[in-house]
């Protein structure tokens, strides 16, 4: 059985940090991932809107093995100068890819949503200094959730996003969880039922009597080129190279179109990055396979998945309604 993790957070994976900031004057903010110490990356792509930097780094062919920290930011395409602030930080700290005795250079992967036009002004004044205090914020605590950071502008299916987050600790050891920020153009909840798609994933008691019995959702909106975006971040303590990295977000997508309907669509850049520290071992299965740890890449990749699924219900939980968008807190019920 699966248990969540101390703080059923991003940050139950050692090794990361987690840090926001949130300007809700501008309805918008910036999410950072540190890894001081390195962690390899994957990522995969399947929105056909996205705004990202240093993504094909990641692939496996590719020289670099570890990335020190993941961007993510409202702001659409201007919020990718958050991730300037991000590299600037970390190298003040010298952390980073060495390049000689006394330089080097921080490996600063990002992505972007759309939320421009939410606040008092269409484009929110992101600049590099959003990266560096989602930096300096950033720590190995409970997980801030909700309207904060990425998500504090976010939309999803006509209702509030958020950010939220989720962990799970296996019978292995392995630590494995998620981060998301939820701007999508499809809906968490079904319009059936009233409830989310995937309430059934709820371990222990993380939803804390929140989901309720049945909610009407508002008209569905018919989005438009770049306006949405879900943005993920999914952690592990196990020891994977590079090309396990990007099969387990290949994975963990599967966990964000469960929670999601629909999601990766045309107006959506929806992106999964995934970050192992390295710190524990793949227990070898026996099998028929020349890979014996082919079985243990499965169950990861199915509980990244699970738990992206978790964290994007969790983030809708924490939004509070802002912005003219109703939170599913406060929506009515039928």
């Amino acid at each position: 059985m699966h248990r969540t993790g101390k703080t059923n957070g991003l940050t139950d994976v050692p090794g990361i940090l987690v840090g926001h900031f949130t300007d809700a004057a501008a309805a918008s903010g910036t999410t950072v991932v540190i890894c001081n110490d390195g962690a390899v990356g994957g990522v995969d792509v399947r929105g056909a809107a996205p705004g990202t930097r240093e993504t094909d780094l990641l692939a496996p062919e590719n020289l670099v093995e570890k990335v020190h920290a993941v961007c993510l930011s409202g702001g659409s395409v201007y919020g990718l100068a958050a991730a300037d602030g991000v590299v600037r930080y970390l190298e003040s700290k010298a952390i980073g890819f060495p390049l000689d005795d006394t330089h080097v250079a921080p490996i600063v992967p990002a992505a972007v949503l759309f939320d421009l036009g939410r606040g008092p002004e269409f484009r929110p004044p992101v600049d590099r200094s959003w990266g560096e205090r989602a930096c300096r914020a950033a720590g190995p605590g409970p997980v801030e959730t909700g309207c904060v950071g990425a998500g504090t502008g976010a939309m999803s299916g006509g209702i509030k996003g958020g950010v939220g987050s989720a962990s799970w600790v296996l019978e292995t050891g392995i630590v494995v969880a998620a981060i998301v920020a939820v701007n999508s153009l499809g809906s968490t909840v079904d319009p059936a039922t009233g409830t989310f798609w995937e309430a059934r994933l709820e371990t222990g008691k993380e939803f804390a009597g929140r989901i309720r019995p049945r909610v009407a959702l508002p008209t569905t909106p018919t989005g438009r080129p770049g306006g949405n975006t879900t943005l993920a971040v999914v952690a592990t303590n196990a020891i994977l190279t590079k090309p396990q990295a990007k099969k387990i977000a290949m994975m963990a997508h599967d966990g964000m179109a469960r929670a999601v309907r629909p999601a990766h669509t045309m107006f959506d850049g929806d992106i999964v990055y995934c970050l192992a520290t390295g710190q524990q071992p793949l227990p070898e299965k026996s099998g028929f396979f020349t890979t014996p740890d082919a079985q243990t890449i499965n169950e990861l990749g199915h509980s990244a998945a699970d738990c992206l699924a978790r964290a994007i219900i969790r983030g809708i939980l924490d939004a509070q309604s802002a912005y003219g968008l109703t939170a599913y807190q406060d929506l009515e019920l039928v």
